[in-house]
């Protein structure tokens, strides 16, 4: 007995009907002429805020840093028994 197999047109096809440049549009996902979404600059308040934000906890920071760094300093030369610790600012 033998099995016959048969194939379909579109098998032998190497280019199916849906798949022929004749049949295929170009495919504009954005059209030229349209004007931003005044909707979409409201999502950037936000993310303006947050990096506001993130600049001002930066800057408190690095002033913090600064000031425990003179402080520290302030001690160490205290506890060393110095009597002279004042910090001199050239004018």
């Amino acid at each position: 007995m033998k099995i016959e197999k048969e194939e379909s047109p579109l098998m032998n096809d190497p280019k199916p009907q849906n798949m022929k440049p004749q049949n295929m549009k170009p495919q504009n996902t954005k059209p030229e002429n349209v004007k931003p979404d005044p909707e979409s600059q409201g999502n950037r308040t936000p993310a303006m805020a947050g990096l506001a934000i993130a600049v001002v906890l930066l800057v408190v920071g690095l002033w913090l840093a600064r000031e425990l760094t003179a402080a520290s300093k302030m001690q160490d030369c205290l506890m060393s028994g110095r009597t002279n610790c004042n910090v001199i600012r050239p004018q």
